[in-house]
């Protein structure tokens, strides 16, 4: 679930004195990758069960009964009042798609699945998008740069870098996408990823663009929800009347992938990929 630099959520503890920003042992980034598995569990099980006939919130439910029979606890379900266990997100929908029996998913379109649980107090956060039946060209392209975004912003992430290498290296890996792909995809710059622990949102914000070697010096330690956000058109979002749902401005598509990433002394460790 992304963090939004309007009226985003304050981290709620403080370990490292000074910042509000956690540090965790070896053994806390073990815990955190049980809930990280968990979520990528989760995902799985949704990307398999996603075709047409189906609505997102057989989805949701599909995910709630993954993470409790894990022993996990679904993260977004009651978060400052949302109401399901996973954020389903169709076409326009950036993030933040409340899933609803009322919305069935039709051939082609464009879904993306925002995933979180909670195992032994330690959050895990992931999202993915795909293509629901026979995917549009465009479409396909527009998930493939996304990820290849969150991918370079994965391997940004490292002791001694700064947060602004990770923001930098996902614009980059997006705009050589655009590039590629004949298009100009837009980098949505009012969501972006979070750190991550004992709470789902905590201090830094993470940008999905900007200059390299700015802003905070990455420290084993930390963890961060790295989760890029594309659109086919402008960047432009809005929130809909329910308080949640945020969309493209300009009904454009739009891609959405996210990872829990720890940093270590070997360089960056996913927590949310799949065993």
């Amino acid at each position: 679930m992304s963090r939004g630099t309007r009226g985003g959520v304050r981290a709620v503890l403080a370990r490292w004195r000074g910042r509000d920003v956690e540090l965790k042992t070896a053994g806390e980034i073990d815990a955190m990758r049980i809930a990280g598995a968990l979520v990528a569990q989760a995902l799985t099980a949704v990307t398999a069960a996603a075709r047409p006939g189906l609505s997102t919130g057989d989805l949701d439910a599909i995910a709630e009964q993954v993470i409790r029979d894990g022993g996990g606890v679904p993260s977004f379900l009651g978060y400052h009042g949302y109401p399901a266990s996973i954020c389903a997100s169709v076409n326009d929908q950036i993030v933040h798609g409340i899933p609803a029996a009322t919305q069935v998913l039709a051939d082609g379109d464009l879904l993306s699945v925002d995933c979180g649980a909670i195992v032994d107090g330690w959050h895990g956060d992931a999202a993915v998008t795909l293509a629901v039946g026979t995917g549009r060209p465009e479409d396909l392209a527009l998930s493939a740069a996304c990820r290849e975004a969150l991918d370079a912003g994965l391997a940004a992430v490292r002791a001694g870098a700064r947060l602004g290498d990770i923001s930098h290296a996902v614009q980059s890996a997006a705009e050589d996408a655009g590039r590629r792909d004949g298009v100009t995809y837009g980098i949505v710059e009012e969501y972006g990823g979070h750190g991550i622990g004992t709470a789902m949102h905590m201090d830094p914000f993470l940008p999905n663009h900007g200059p390299p070697g700015q802003g905070m010096a990455l420290t084993v330690g930390m963890a961060l929800a790295v989760e890029p956000m594309l659109t086919a058109g402008d960047p432009e979002t809005r929130e809909l009347d329910d308080g949640w749902t945020v969309v493209t401005a300009d009904g454009s598509r739009a891609a959405h992938w996210e990872h829990t990433v720890a940093v270590t002394d070997d360089g960056p460790r996913i927590l949310t990929r799949q065993a």
